[in-house]
């Protein structure tokens, strides 16, 4: 069984910075780290192959330095990368970055399954594995909170929060996975190693054969009319003591005091 995983590297800090001409995130400098939940999506690729056998391939698209996802990755178990850079891709929504790795995809080719964090902690959409399915012309199911694969089927819980639905969808397929879904693994010293041997490609455009009017900025359709920064605001704390009786009055006076009440 051949599993394709794709990782995204996010900014490792909630004190970022933004572009105001093109309102994308500005990662020059920030820390990076993968996203969580494409940990849980290589945890779990990991533990099929160790049931089926078979290879689990990890896909990034990003800048230079998101090679060390990568190498994050490889030291976890995966056998191979493939980094997806070039310069037209940069702007991207989540259609164009949809396009983008499906056409890695095809390339790659061979696969059986291809896994998703649910979302990205720098965007939050939940859309990119959903749109890379509808680009494939695949199947696809979100949200899994398990995943069993078993004669050319991969079933999955679904945890809708306040219920669990069992689907099934037939190979190849695309799934997204939960946080909770399971613990990832550390990298071994012993993997790590390895990892320096493993093989890793990087592809621009002109290696996936892409539509350039379907990539970057120009296969965007949505964009970013307005992007600010939320004003900061130094607030004092004011801390009540006493009984509940005695916190409660004085709650009740101080928002008489301030006309709330």
């Amino acid at each position: 069984m051949k599993i394709l995983v794709f990782v995204k590297q996010v900014p490792d800090t909630d004190d970022v910075q933004l572009d105001p001409k093109t309102g994308n995130l500005r990662r020059d400098g920030v820390k990076s780290m993968m996203n969580p939940m494409d940990a849980n999506a290589i945890e779990a690729a990991l533990q099929l192959k160790e049931k089926h056998g078979g290879s689990v391939v990890v896909v990034t698209m990003g800048l230079p330095m998101a090679t060390e996802v990568q190498k994050k990755a490889l030291g976890m178990g995966c056998d191979e990368a493939f980094l997806l850079s070039d310069r037209p891709f940069g702007g991207a929504d989540t259609l164009a970055t949809s396009y983008t790795l499906a056409k890695a995809a095809e390339k790659i080719g061979d696969f059986d399954l291809l896994l998703f964090g649910r979302l990205a902690t720098d965007g939050d959409t939940a859309q990119t594995g959903p749109a890379v399915a509808a680009q494939l012309g695949i199947p696809q199911i979100s949200l899994a909170s398990s995943i069993e694969v078993r004669d050319g089927w991969v079933y999955c819980d679904r945890d809708l929060g306040d219920r669990v639905q069992r689907v099934r969808a037939k190979l190849p397929a695309v799934v997204t996975v939960n946080g909770g879904i399971n613990k990832p693994r550390y990298a071994t010293p012993i993997n790590i190693m390895r990892a320096q041997k493993k093989p890793r490609t990087t592809w621009t455009a002109a290696d996936l054969g892409c539509d350039m009017t379907k990539i970057g900025t120009p296969g965007s359709p949505s964009s970013t009319k307005k992007v600010f920064e939320p004003e900061k605001r130094n607030t004092d704390t004011q801390y009540l003591t006493g009984s509940p009786d005695e916190m409660a009055k004085a709650l009740a006076d101080l928002l008489e005091a301030e006309h709330l009440l």
